[in-house]
């Protein structure tokens, strides 16, 4: 299945990192999202859209975990 992957190539150019900063700052932002499904893929994105999912859930994780820190800083502050 990941024979032909090499960890040394993995986000190794611009447009890798592009895309999947992309993805990862989108989660964090209120506007809505960039790219969506249903739609053609936007230029900063041909080819690269699995780093950008892969940014989107690296950001969904973290979002999750910020509010989990501010619940318990909250606990910690108000009991």
């Amino acid at each position: 299945m990941f024979e032909g992957i090499k960890p040394r190539t993995l986000l190794s150019t611009p447009q890798e990192w592009h895309a999947f900063l992309i993805g990862f700052f989108e989660v964090l932002c209120p506007w809505k999202a960039y790219y969506k499904d249903n739609l053609p893929v936007p230029s900063p994105l041909q080819g690269e859209e699995h780093y950008y999912l892969g940014g989107r859930a690296l950001g969904f994780i973290t979002l999750l975990l910020i509010l989990i820190g501010t619940a318990k800083l909250i606990q910690e502050v108000l009991i």
